[in-house]
């Protein structure tokens, strides 16, 4: 718990750039890079790798794949209740109730 004062020393100092929100301990659903890796893995569903780099190279290349597919990114912020707005995400609205 160290680190917390010096987080949240960081975050003071840098708020004009950055953003926190707070998530639960274990909620996949809220994180949208769980969307990515699911993408992931079904490109890899029928992969079988012959050695480990092999298997990096082509993890690399799928993720570069989906970078540039930005309707891909996109699309995995809907089932977490986050939004774009023009360069920012925006936290769901915490006072609906789903």
């Amino acid at each position: 718990m160290h680190l917390v004062k010096e987080l949240a020393d960081f975050a003071e100092e840098h708020q004009d750039w950055l953003q926190i929100f707070q998530m639960p301990s274990y909620a996949p659903e809220l994180n949208p890079a769980e969307g990515i890796w699911s993408l992931l893995k079904r490109h890899l569903a029928d992969f079988a790798a012959a050695e480990l780099t092999h298997l990096t190279r082509v993890i690399k290349r799928k993720l570069k794949k989906v970078q540039y597919r930005s309707h891909l990114v996109d699309g995995c912020l809907p089932p977490t209740g986050l939004t774009m707005d023009e360069d920012t995400i925006k936290p769901p609205d915490s006072t609906s109730s789903t």
